[in-house]
């Protein structure tokens, strides 16, 4: 399940960090119409990185993906599709979905070694994309941007079942059909990444591990698309050595084995630093402060909670790091001195780490909006050039949208216009992708612009 999370995306009013907002009217330079924007602009193929770490941490890190639920209820057997895996998609369907999709399984056929393909929607099917608008989904299910459940095939038949043990995980003996459901009205990369998280988890792991740096199996929610790690554990998944039925034990016995095979590079590294596992209470503390339904104070407090008990627990990894980053946006309307601390103390942490480095452009964004607003357009310059390739990379595209938007306020300070007439027509494009309507591209604009002691007030 993804979900409705504070940090995944870059969403909250950075004008908050310096206790101004966007004017009543757009800034001049703004075009008027919808028709003005540029067209949307979408990622291109990359190639992703390989995991760092030992196949003896990754055979670790497979386990307890594959043998737990996200609440920790344990899972008796290991289940999967028997392949072919066909995927149909019902509902009003928006247009950015057919293609990223498309991009999504030809990933999943020549990386993860996964016979999937996509069927009409009248076809029979062991996954069901169904869209529907958010507001219908979150009525059933609050929390969740996005989800995936077994035995069903539409929401109906989800909403029948939803109370019983047909949509139990831990009573498959093996996956024959699950149903996706994802809002239609929602911005393209929201779209797209309910599609990379649910589909992932539709085939293969049920757990998500705050642990890992480098995965969208992470509630975190900085990575929006399959990572090489997550490749990698969807390939040894389907690998002939596995199969339906499997106890943990009897999955740890062979996994030396497939990763041998699969992940030769590996076999080469070190073996892993002790992570320690991850405590029930610091998760509920970061729920509380991610989730909806709490107010702005008690969730500021609960991801206080997180950095308290991070630091009891000895924890200076990108847990420590997120539970900063949380607060350091919790704080950004009620105490720019607090955040500016949370925010720093976590990019040295997420610098310090190679795998951490879309979660350091997230950083990195909030504090050249703070260089910007304190009128050193010359450093928040810096600090995005420094970040726009890892952004990039992580194909975030309201994040780059954003950092697009903070350069072209910082040029323009710097009297280069011509140039800051460029770049934000460049941020609009990944904006239209990351942000959706045009009115949320216009909003975002305008509170950019408001960042800069020249811009509007």
């Amino acid at each position: 399940m993804r979900r409705v999370a504070l940090c995944g995306v870059v969403l909250l009013t950075l004008a908050g960090c310096v206790g101004t907002g966007p004017g009543p009217e757009m800034p001049s330079r703004l075009p008027n119409g919808p028709a003005s924007l540029p067209p949307m602009k979408t990622f291109p193929a990359m190639r992703p990185e390989a995991p760092r770490r030992s196949n003896t941490a990754i055979a670790q890190d497979f386990l307890d993906l594959a043998f737990q639920m996200e609440s920790g209820r344990p899972l008796p057997a290991m289940t999967r599709f028997e392949t072919p895996v066909a995927v149909r998609v019902t509902g009003p369907a928006p247009a950015s979905l057919g293609p990223d999709l498309a991009r999504l399984l030809a990933r999943l056929r020549t990386e993860a070694g996964i016979d999937i393909r996509r069927v009409d929607a009248d076809r029979p099917a062991q996954i069901t994309i169904e869209v529907l608008p958010r507001a219908r989904l979150q009525r059933l299910v609050p929390q969740a941007a996005c989800f995936v459940a077994p035995r069903v095939s539409s929401w109906d038949e989800y909403r029948r079942a939803r109370r019983s043990g047909t949509v139990d995980w831990t009573t498959l003996p093996r996956r024959e059909k699950v149903a996706i459901f994802l809002p239609g009205d929602v911005s393209p990369q929201e779209v797209r990444d309910c599609l990379h998280e649910e589909l992932a988890q539709a085939l293969g792991p049920l757990n998500d591990l705050y642990r890992l740096p480098d995965s969208v199996f992470n509630d975190d929610n900085f990575h929006t698309v399959l990572t090489g790690f997550d490749m990698l554990i969807l390939r040894t998944y389907y690998a002939p050595e596995l199969r339906n039925g499997m106890t943990r034990d009897q999955a740890a016995q062979v996994l030396p084995g497939v990763l041998a095979r699969l992940n030769p590079r590996g076999q080469g590294l070190g073996g892993p630093s002790f992570t320690p596992p991850t405590s029930r209470d610091w998760i509920e503390a970061m729920e509380t402060a991610l989730g909806p339904g709490t107010s702005a104070s008690s969730r500021r407090a609960a991801a206080e909670r997180a950095v308290t008990i991070a630091r009891a627990r000895g924890w200076g990894d990108s847990r420590l790091a997120f539970s900063l980053f949380a607060l350091g946006r919790l704080s950004l309307a009620r105490d720019g001195d607090s955040a500016l601390a949370a925010f720093l103390e976590a990019g040295q942490i997420y610098a310090a780490q190679p795998d951490t480095r879309v979660q350091g452009a997230h950083v990195t964004m909030h504090l050249a909006a703070f260089a910007l607003s304190a009128g050193q357009a010359d450093t928040a310059l810096a600090m995005i050039n420094a970040g726009l390739g890892d952004a990039m990379r992580g194909q975030n595209a309201a994040l780059l949208a954003t950092m697009l938007m903070l350069k072209a306020e910082a040029l323009e300070a710097l009297d280069r216009p011509a140039e800051a007439r460029a770049v934000r027509t460049d941020a609009l494009g990944w904006a239209r992708y990351g942000f959706g309507p045009d009115r949320e591209v216009r909003a975002r604009l305008a509170e950019i612009a408001a960042l800069s002691p020249g811009g509007p007030t």
